[in-house]
């Protein structure tokens, strides 16, 4: 569903995603995990068409990111850390806001938005205006937008900050059943005890360079004890003496 073959994107002299060849199957949850200002967000750009690659290629359910720009936005979903909302809208004004935008069946659309709104708890407040919404609540009204009209590839980009415990669990169901159904999720996230629970399998990238990719099983065995934690696994991989360092500074 995904794949990418030497995909690059650099800033001037920055090189903040470096040769990027991975892949993603079809109906699988995959987390990508790496320190701030690794080219997790960068990454998902290039692949959504935000912004252009430098270099390399990568296909969304075979088509081409940059030639078949809109099939691609046709099937795929994008949720951004930072919501970007229209905040004199209500709620269900933006969601049916956006599946006349993707052209959905109007039955089908509301349908759909129902289900989404009762599922995250935003029923009672879907007729107020975004603008009095707290961040939760933006975040989950901008993925009910995003389901609505039931995209094959979901890319989301800390999908769970900002949510109450309740609706970040309520999240985490939902996208384990759109994977369940056949979509594709490719996920950021810093919790990384979310990302071992739920993904299938992981990539972490350092440097804007993909270091390690596999089930938890896989990444386990490329290191010498087996019972290491995904954060543990992360912190070895990226660095985990600075950390060190930096605590045995502040408690001295």
């Amino acid at each position: 569903m995904i794949t990418t073959t030497d995909l690059s994107k650099r800033f001037g002299k920055l090189t903040a995603v470096d040769r990027l060849t991975m892949q993603v199957e079809a109906g699988e949850l995959f987390g990508f995990l790496g320190p701030n200002g690794a080219g997790k967000t960068t990454t998902i750009n290039m692949l959504t068409g935000l912004i252009r690659p430098t270099s390399g290629t990568a296909r969304i359910c075979g088509y081409d990111i940059q030639t078949e720009a809109l099939q691609v936005k046709a099937i795929t979903g994008l949720m951004p850390d930072t919501p970007h909302l229209y905040e004199t809208l209500t709620g269900r004004q933006f969601v049916r806001f956006v599946a006349d935008l993707y052209e959905i069946d109007v039955g089908r659309s509301e349908r759909r938005m129902e289900e989404l709104l009762e599922a995250l708890d935003l029923a009672r407040a879907a007729d107020e205006l975004i603008k009095s919404y707290s961040y939760g609540m933006q975040k989950k009204i901008l993925l009910t937008a995003v389901l609505v009209h039931e995209p094959r590839v979901l890319f989301l980009d800390e999908p769970t900050s900002g949510l109450d415990p309740k609706s970040a669990r309520t999240a985490k169901e939902i996208l384990r059943a759109l994977c369940n159904r056949g979509c594709t999720v490719f996920m950021t996230t810093h919790i990384l005890e979310i990302a071992e629970r739920v993904c299938d399998r992981i990539g972490i990238i350092n440097d804007g360079k993909l270091i390690a990719v596999g089930t938890m099983d896989e990444l386990r065995r490329s290191n010498t004890t087996a019972d290491l934690s995904l954060e543990d696994i992360f912190l070895e991989l990226t660095g985990s003496g600075e950390n060190g360092e930096l605590a045995k500074l502040l408690t001295e």
